[in-house]
């Protein structure tokens, strides 16, 4: 065999090859950590649906934070006090959530009380005034994330996104606290159109799949890539590479 008919080792595929593969081990491993964050995310929201409801100032200073768990709060005159309207879909319902705000004893900061779901098809809301009569919602907790960057803005009082700053500064309190309490029983139990509810606290669980989706496409690569390498090192690949050189020299 000639040294132009020796197989040429191919930098160029290997290169390409270990660039993916490390990007496809990459998206496995991230998705495994995914999963251990969303095995543990369902775990709490199991151990909190399982807990008495406590006041939010209780649930605030529990350990492990008060996601997921079931709350009273102390808001006077919530069932008349200004809204803010979230856009949102509700069982396959377009609508908007009317958010309040309040700010329950003991605490120095305003929190967001999601009071429910109005359809798209009602246009009446709850009458808005001024009121301090003792009022206690029940509810449960959530984490609030800041809205994406392709969020719309608000327009004016209309939000696409749970914006948690803007709509404290369009309901004129401040910043109020990153989490948001999520009625369970009405506000307004006289306006029937206003259905509180809280997000279901069961979750898609996907990473598993995911992961092996990942690391399967990263071991299929590998196997291509040491077929491809055989292949060029072949003795048929050498002689058919040393005749095409041979008729080269011949032209």
């Amino acid at each position: 065999m000639t040294d132009a008919a020796r197989p040429r080792f191919p930098w160029i595929l290997t290169v390409v090859c270990a660039l993916a593969l490390a990007a496809l081990l990459s998206l496995g491993v991230w998705q495994v950590q995914r999963l251990q964050w969303k095995e543990g995310l369902i775990r709490e929201a199991e151990a909190a649906a399982d807990l008495p409801a406590v006041s939010l100032y209780e649930a605030l200073g529990a350990p492990g934070g008060p996601e997921f768990r079931k709350v009273t709060v102390d808001c006077p005159g919530l069932p008349t006090a200004p809204w803010v309207e979230l856009r949102s879909i509700h069982d396959g319902v377009a609508g908007v959530r009317l958010i309040s705000a309040c700010r329950p004893d003991r605490m120095n900061f305003p929190v967001l009380i999601d009071r429910g779901f109005v359809p798209e098809t009602i246009s009446a809301r709850p009458p808005v005034q001024a009121s301090d009569a003792p009022y206690t919602v029940q509810g449960e907790v959530r984490l609030v994330p800041p809205p994406g960057p392709i969020s719309p803005p608000a327009d004016g009082r209309i939000f696409y996104a749970r914006d948690i700053p803007s709509m404290g500064e369009a309901l004129g309190v401040g910043l109020p606290a990153p989490h948001t309490v999520y009625a369970t029983v009405s506000t307004n139990p006289e306006w029937a159109a206003l259905q509180p509810s809280a997000p279901p606290a069961a979750f898609s669980n996907n990473h598993l799949g995911y992961a092996a989706t990942w690391f399967g496409l990263a071991i299929a690569l590998v196997g291509f890539y040491i077929a491809l390498l055989r292949r060029k090192q072949s003795p048929q690949a050498a002689a058919l590479r040393e005749q095409g050189d041979r008729e080269k020299e011949l032209s």
